[in-house]
């Protein structure tokens, strides 16, 4: 890929999230942002500003995410049993939510889409924002953050709805993926796959110029999580399931503790009610567990699939 088509590509890219800056003469090659991100003099974006976007609209991304799989899975919610195109739209709204707030820093929202521009040979991941160390980790650090605190907020928005539901696996889907057959080598060449498949699209947007904004990156979502989520549920973000995951093992989400009658004419009949010599003990919980096991195979495998499409971006594009 020549110099002159990096160029064009990459300045284009802004397509994907607003209309296009005509006639845009920038020698640097820009990741695309909703709108034009706040800058100091000279047109340097501060790193502040970065983490604090990326906090924003990756925990935006994460209380709408978590918050459509609360509502289809547990007990007594209204949106019970909605199905998983349900969950598919809802995530891919939440996409659309997180990158419109993170316009500031580009809308990346994603380890894996911050990885996959540095790839690409961008020198920029946002206008007036150089790839460098600093700004790479200050991307990652915000993106996980942001991601832990949407989980937290979305848990205390379905509080009671944790406290009614039984089953402690549909509580960890609510803030993290698990395989529905479990073979890690095989789960996770899915996330692979997946995250190849939206860091690739999104940056072949730039040869295709529309007025979708951020819509076209939330309609990419739905189609992945509909075509290839069924395996392994899509995490296709590293922070969208590590920080969720860390909160499902810090919260208290467990069922309050339950009393059963073990003794006396009460637990032959509890009909009666308790009376004298009736016994009660809690009934044993089910054992909480966030899945440590699988939670290498969001990360690993979105870092990897992020990667090879912005590779592969510098010979197609």
């Amino acid at each position: 890929m020549t110099q002159l088509s990096r160029l064009s590509v990459l300045r284009r890219l802004r397509g994907v999230f607003s209309l296009l800056k005509a006639g845009s003469a920038s020698s640097r090659r820009p990741w695309p942002g909703h709108g034009q991100p706040s800058s100091t003099e000279g047109g340097d974006v501060d790193l502040g500003t970065v983490f604090i976007s990326e906090v924003i609209g990756t925990g935006m991304l994460t209380l709408l995410g978590c918050g459509v799989v609360a509502n289809v899975l547990l007990t007594r919610s209204k949106g019970f049993n909605g199905g998983w195109l349900l969950i598919n739209f809802g995530w891919g709204l939440a996409v659309f939510a997180g990158v419109f707030v993170a316009y500031q820093s580009g809308g990346h929202i994603n380890p894996a889409v911050t990885l996959g521009i540095l790839a690409s040979g961008a020198d920029e991941y946002a206008p007036g924002v150089d790839i460098t160390i600093g700004s790479t980790f200050t991307y990652f650090g915000g993106e996980f953050l942001g991601a832990f605190i949407g989980a937290v907020v979305a848990f205390f928005a379905y509080r009671k709805h944790f406290e009614a539901e039984e089953d402690e696996t549909k509580k960890l889907a609510v803030f993290s993926t698990g395989p529905e057959l479990r073979s890690y080598g095989w789960n996770f060449l899915t996330e692979v796959v997946g995250t190849f498949v939206l860091v690739l699209v999104v940056l072949s947007f730039a040869n295709t110029p529309n007025e979708l904004g951020p819509l076209a990156v939330a309609l990419l979502v739905v189609g992945i999580g509909a075509s290839l989520g069924g395996p392994t549920g899509y995490a296709i973000n590293p922070a969208r399931d590590l920080g969720p995951r860390i909160a499902h093992a810090l919260l208290p989400t467990s069922r309050r503790e339950i009393r059963v009658p073990t003794a006396g004419r009460y637990a032959a009949d509890p009909g009666t009610g308790p009376g004298p010599g009736d016994e009660d003990v809690p009934a044993a919980p089910q054992r909480k567990s966030s899945d440590w096991k699988y939670a290498w195979v969001p990360v690993a495998g979105p870092i990897v699939g992020g990667v090879l499409a912005g590779l592969l971006s510098q010979v197609v594009f």
